[in-house]
């Protein structure tokens, strides 16, 4: 069992940086790929960056690539998601995500555990 508790959300103008953060519990982190997903409203929860167990591999979707950066302290139990020039439409409900086991799962139904959620506002 992993809970995760996720912070660094708030309200930032476009072109601004906000560091997430998601402190894991449990001695089993670096058993644990991570996720980082958003939901904006009415819309559907979508992948946004993953990060293997180890933190070896990365992946990102096209969106965010090349202004988002995920990375993870094993031996913090935390992920971090770097959000550098931030524009309105990362407008979102972030949420942090666990799946037990090796690779880069992209998919929603691929993680087993799930954070509440932060808010992320950006500004125009």
């Amino acid at each position: 069992q992993v809970q995760l508790v996720e912070s660094g959300g708030g309200l930032v103008q476009a072109g601004g940086s906000l560091r997430l953060s998601c402190a894991a519990s449990g001695r089993t982190f670096s058993s644990y790929s991570m996720g980082w997903f958003r939901q904006a409203p009415g819309r559907e929860r979508e992948f946004v960056a993953a990060i293997s167990s180890m933190g070896f591999s990365t992946d990102y979707a096209d969106s965010v690539k090349g202004r988002f950066t995920i990375s993870r302290d094993i031996a913090k139990n935390t992920v971090n998601l770097q959000m550098n020039s931030l524009k309105p439409e990362d407008t979102a409900v972030y949420y942090c995500a666990a799946r037990r086991g090796s690779g880069v799962p992209t998919k929603r139904h691929e993680f087993e555990y799930w954070g509440q959620g932060t808010q992320v506002t950006v500004s125009s």
